[in-house]
C-alpha cells in the first residue's frame, strides 16, 4: 500500500493553482485545480480535504473521489469541483507512475495515436485577425478559436452584429476550406441575440459556436440548437454528469467539461461516456496550465468520442508566465501537423519543473475576473 503523506498547493502565475501529492514511498503526483479568479478559495478546500487524505491509500482513486464529492452535506459547484479535480489528477498521476504506464492505459488504452489541437486568436475585441491566425498556422495548428465579441449589448446593435460577422469572415478568408474556426460567445449573449446572429454565421461554417447562453440559462440552449445548423458547444461552467444531462438532451453537439473544474479525470470520463449516448463529441475546455492540458490529453487518448483539444500556449490571458515554463521537457507538447502525438511517459506524461513551481508560488498571484459594464452602467458578462 502506498500511503499519502503530504498534500501541497502552489499558487503560480498567471492564474493557476497546482496540487502536489506525495506518498510515504516517495511517489509524487501533480494535479491542477485552477479556478480562474478564485484560486485562494480552492486552495482552502484542498487544505481541508488534505485532513482526510493524509494517511490514506493513494491507489483508491474512486473511493477518494466518492468521499470528497459526497461525504460533505454541502457539496458541488466550481470551488469544490476544482479542489477534487486537482487531487484526482494527482492520484491518477501517482498510480500511473507507480505502475509505469500512462494514465490512458489505466483507462483502457489508447484509441488514437494523436489529438488535434486548437489555439486562441485575438482578445475580446480582436483586431489583426489575419496576422493572429497566420501565427497559429505557423506553429503548426489547423484550427483556432476566437471570441465573437467583447462587451455585447443585450440585443446587439447593427454595428455589433456586423462586427461579429466581419471578424469571423476575416478568419475564414485566412483559414480557407480545410481549416477550422470556432466562435466563442462566452456566455455574453442573450438567447435572443444568439438566435439572431447564429443563422448569419452559417455561410461562414464555424466549427462550432461555444457558450451561446450563460450557464445559468442552459435550460434555454435547446432553442438555439434547433434554430441553427452550426454545432453548439457548451460545458466549461458545468461540473457534473447531472449538469450535462439537460444540455445533452437539448441537442448540443460538443461537450466541453474542464478537467480542472469538473471533478478531474474520473468525472470527465463519465461525462464523455454519457455524451457518447447522445452522439455528442468531447472537446475539453483548457485555457490553463500544463498539468491540466496533460490530464485532458490522457482522457482524449482513451475516449472514442473525442473531437479536439483546447490549449493556451501563447493565449492573450497569460501574463507573467507561460504554459511551458513549468515543465522540464517541452517535447511532449510539440505540435505535429496540428496534433499532439501520443504521450509515452508514465502518469500524466509530463515532468513538472518543481523548482520553477516553488519559485512561482513564492511570488504568487492575485488574478481576478475583470468587471465589465454596459453603457448604461449595468454589469455585463465577461
Amino acid at each position: 500500500m502506498s500511503v499519502i503523506s503530504r498534500v501541497e498547493t502552489f499558487l503560480v502565475a498567471p492564474r493557476w493553482l497546482f496540487v502536489r501529492l506525495e506518498t510515504d514511498a516517495g511517489a509524487v503526483g501533480w494535479g491542477e485545480a485552477s479556478l480562474e479568479g478564485h484560486a485562494d478559495a480552492v486552495r482552502a478546500v484542498v487544505d481541508q480535504f488534505a485532513e482526510y487524505l493524509v494517511g490514506q491509500d493513494a491507489s483508491r482513486i474512486e473511493d477518494h473521489w466518492q468521499v470528497l464529492t459526497k461525504s460533505g452535506f454541502y457539496r458541488g459547484g466550481p470551488v469544490f469541483g476544482s479542489a477534487v479535480a486537482g487531487i484526482d489528477q494527482a492520484l491518477w498521476d501517482i498510480k500511473g507512475k507507480i505502475l509505469g504506464v500512462p494514465v490512458y492505459d489505466l483507462l483502457g488504452g489508447a484509441v488514437r495515436d494523436r489529438i488535434r489541437m486548437y489555439g486562441w486568436v485575438g482578445g475580446d475585441d480582436p483586431s489583426g485577425i489575419a496576422d493572429a491566425i497566420q501565427a497559429q498556422l505557423d506553429v503548426g495548428l489547423t484550427a483556432v478559436k476566437m471570441n465573437a465579441s467583447g462587451v455585447m449589448s443585450r440585443l446587439g446593435t447593427v454595428a455589433e452584429i456586423d462586427g461579429v460577422l466581419d471578424r469571423v469572415a476575416a478568419a475564414r478568408e485566412v483559414l480557407g476550406p480545410y481549416r477550422d474556426v470556432a466562435v466563442d460567445f462566452h456566455g455574453r449573449f442573450t438567447l435572443a441575440n444568439s438566435r439572431r446572429i447564429a443563422p448569419l454565421l452559417e455561410p461562414l461554417r464555424p466549427f462550432f459556436i461555444e457558450e451561446p447562453v450563460a450557464p445559468e440559462n442552459s435550460h434555454l440552449i435547446g432553442q438555439l440548437a434547433q434554430a441553427t445548423s452550426i454545432p453548439v458547444a457548451t460545458g466549461e461552467r458545468l461540473y457534473t454528469r447531472q449538469d450535462f444531462l439537460p444540455v445533452l438532451q437539448a441537442g448540443i453537439a460538443v461537450a466541453q467539461p474542464d478537467l480542472s473544474h469538473a471533478g478531474g479525470i474520473s468525472e470527465v470520463r463519465r461525462i464523455a461516456a454519457l455524451a457518447e449516448t447522445f452522439d455528442v463529441q468531447l472537446a475539453p475546455h483548457c485555457p490553463l496550465g500544463p498539468i491540466a492540458l496533460a490530464a485532458c490529453l490522457q482522457v482524449g487518448f482513451a475516449t472514442p468520442n473525442f473531437l479536439i483539444q483546447e490549449q493556451s500556449i501563447g493565449i492573450h490571458y497569460n501574463q507573467g508566465a507561460e504554459v511551458l515554463d513549468y515543465v522540464i521537457d517541452k517535447a511532449p507538447f510539440r505540435f505535429v501537423d496540428g496534433h499532439i502525438e501520443l504521450l509515452a511517459n508514465a502518469g500524466l506524461g509530463i515532468e513538472v519543473d518543481e523548482a520553477a513551481v516553488r519559485a512561482a508560488d513564492a511570488r504568487g498571484h492575485s488574478w481576478r475576473t475583470p468587471i465589465w459594464r454596459h453603457r448604461d452602467g449595468g454589469v455585463a458578462e465577461w
